[in-house]
């Protein structure tokens, strides 16, 4: 039992089950020709930035990239919305990615125009290429970076917010809110006149298949994966079995509960009622049923959460602790 302002609710679950879903995967037929497309480009590529999700460090991240994209060229390791994340789990994320060989780690907010690690990317960028050797590439004037990483972490957003600051100029690649976005590798977007630098965006990439459920929850958590993938309602499930075991309880006046709870269906149905969302089913006898809408609930609290409503989080802290402990 545990003792939640002076109330004492049930133990919470230990370990997380989805039932018939042993393994999510997703790797549609565009990922797997973009990495194709991003391994014949790099040739004529001078640095590599790679953009993560700074609430999922670890679990976010294809560990493929290292050997099949980024070889020897500079590297640029960038933790977006770093708004969203728990900045108590910063140094450790530091340390963990400097343990396995990342020297260049930035945190951003592509959406603050003041961000001091958005500010910093470029600048870093032309310094690396300047004291790295170009090979086949040293005879060219202009400066090539490919932007990578897996779906929905920004890397769109980057590329024009750089193209806004440097050159003035719109949008150059779509952004959205759902994973999956850039379909291709696109044409070369310039970004800065002096010295010419060019940005090249590519398609989000995840591994073939992802290695355990929790990791793919946790994808799917933060838009990585697109919900209908998995079931906003499982990935509600998910979250509700996360903040419960990390003792995060700001959803409970969020959704207008009384107390917290871990049975997520009596979650999302009191929401559903609270946010007075009903759907209409047909029973065998023909007769209609007004019941509460249990997925546009599931989607509210998703909602809530992927908008910072229920505090800065790190779904990875557990790993990093491990990992920095060891």
């Amino acid at each position: 039992m545990a003792n939640i302002g002076g109330k004492v609710a049930e133990k919470f679950r230990d370990v997380f089950r989805v039932p018939h879903k042993e393994k999510l995967q997703w790797f549609p037929g565009h990922m797997n020709r973009g990495l194709k497309q991003m391994q014949k480009h790099l040739k004529n590529v001078d640095c590599v930035i790679e953009v993560h999700d700074a609430r999922i460090p670890i679990s976010g991240r294809n560990p493929n990239f290292r050997h099949t994209v980024t070889g020897i060229k500079p590297h640029i390791f960038v933790l977006n919305k770093i708004d969203l994340a728990d900045n108590r789990c910063t140094e450790m994320t530091k340390k963990s990615l400097q343990q396995e060989g990342f020297s260049h780690v930035l945190f951003t907010n592509f959406k603050n125009q003041q961000c001091q690690g958005m500010k910093g990317i470029l600048p870093l960028a032309i310094d690396l290429i300047n004291n790295t050797n170009r090979y086949n590439r040293s005879n060219q004037e202009d400066f090539a970076i490919m932007v990578i990483g897996v779906p929905n972490v920004g890397k769109s957003s980057l590329i024009n917010r750089l193209r806004n600051k440097h050159l003035g100029k719109a949008n150059a690649t779509a952004v959205g809110a759902v994973a999956g976005i850039t379909r291709s590798v696109l044409t070369r977007i310039k970004i800065k006149e002096t010295p010419p630098v060019y940005l090249l965006d590519t398609p989000g990439v995840l591994t073939p298949n992802v290695p355990n459920v929790e990791i793919g929850l946790k994808l799917a958590l933060v838009s990585c994966l697109q919900d209908h993938l998995v079931g906003p309602d499982v990935i509600a499930d998910y979250l509700l079995y996360w903040l419960n075991k990390n003792r995060r309880f700001e959803y409970v006046d969020k959704l207008g509960l009384s107390d917290p709870c871990d049975d997520i269906l009596e979650v999302l149905t009191l929401s559903a009622v609270k946010l007075q969302k009903t759907k209409k089913i047909r029973q065998h006898d023909n007769q209609i049923v007004i019941c509460p809408d249990i997925q546009a609930a599931a989607q509210n609290f998703l909602k809530i959460f992927r908008s910072g409503e229920l505090g800065p989080v790190c779904l990875d802290a557990d790993i990093l602790q491990n990992r920095t402990n060891s």
